[in-house]
């Protein structure tokens, strides 16, 4: 036997904030909100894939401001628009680029979401 990933938890200061950009950015759908109980009221949302797949990012809220680097992030690809339009879109969205020494001849972008958690937009398209 081994083990299978169903989600990947992200602590943050506003759950529902964060689920919607990161929804908007994959193409993905909440799907339970207020599971969490704390001190700060029914905090807790999930995003996953519209298709089913069992897999899902589950925001939490912690009181605690991100302070770091991250250790792990997400990296993602455009599906159906170049790398300069996608980049264009996720600004829109609230994302903001950030400097982590990243060359200056990279492919990718590093952007951070409205939380300052870092991911990068890859240059090659995917399939949706």
């Amino acid at each position: 036997m081994a083990c299978r990933i169903v989600s990947l938890p992200v602590d943050c200061t506003d759950a529902g904030r964060l689920a919607e950009f990161w929804a908007e950015v994959l193409g993905w759908e909440v799907t339970t909100s207020g599971w969490q109980r704390t001190g700060h009221g029914p905090d807790g949302v999930s995003i996953a894939a519209p298709d089913g797949t069992p897999f899902a990012i589950d925001f939490r809220w912690t009181p605690d401001p991100k302070t770091t680097k991250n250790r792990i992030h997400l990296d993602v690809n455009p599906t159906d628009r170049d790398q300069p339009a996608e980049l264009d879109r996720l600004l829109a969205a609230g994302a903001r680029p950030v400097d982590v020494g990243q060359r200056p001849d990279s492919t990718w972008v590093v952007l951070t979401d409205p939380e300052g958690n870092e991911f990068c937009l890859c240059r090659s398209r995917v399939t949706p």
